[in-house]
């Protein structure tokens, strides 16, 4: 017997039938919309930088303009962290953590509603309302296709 097969076993794989692999295509498209709403909602936090959000946060709103990009700023660190480390656990992702971000990203479209007429909000443009409107129909619709 040849060195290279001494002590190790052959193991002989099949093909992907067509039906595991659209098994595999539906586990990838389980949380679509979720991923969806995950991403326009990073895109809303860069615009918040942008439109200055913090100056709307009630202790937020007392810091200098240059106080108040860092704190906010620097507070998404953690925020981010707790989020992606949250969104796995043993078993893989982790439904509970994307169904309660679900339900945010659901519930930010009327933060933003309550403050739409607060003297120093900024999210004005088309633009800034496609990405928290776009994170919050994407997050329904994962909820509705869950469930």
């Amino acid at each position: 017997m040849p060195a290279h097969q001494r002590g190790t076993q052959i193991v002989r794989r099949s093909r992907p039938t067509k039906n595991s692999s659209c098994l595999i295509e539906l586990k990838k498209m389980e949380n679509l919309f979720f991923f969806i709403g995950l991403s326009f909602t990073l895109a809303h936090e860069m615009d918040a930088v942008k439109c200055q959000e913090w100056t709307i946060f009630p202790f937020l709103s007392k810091l200098n303009e240059k106080t108040g990009y860092f704190v906010f700023t620097a507070i998404h660190i953690p925020l981010y962290l707790l989020l992606f480390w949250g969104l796995y656990d043993k078993n893989g992702l982790n439904s509970s953590v994307i169904t309660g971000l679900d339900i945010f990203f659901i519930i930010h479209i009327f933060l933003h509603g309550l403050f739409l007429k607060h003297p120093k909000n900024q999210f004005k443009s088309v633009f800034s309302w496609i990405l928290f409107l776009g994170a919050g129909i994407a997050g329904a619709i994962d909820l509705i296709a869950k469930y």
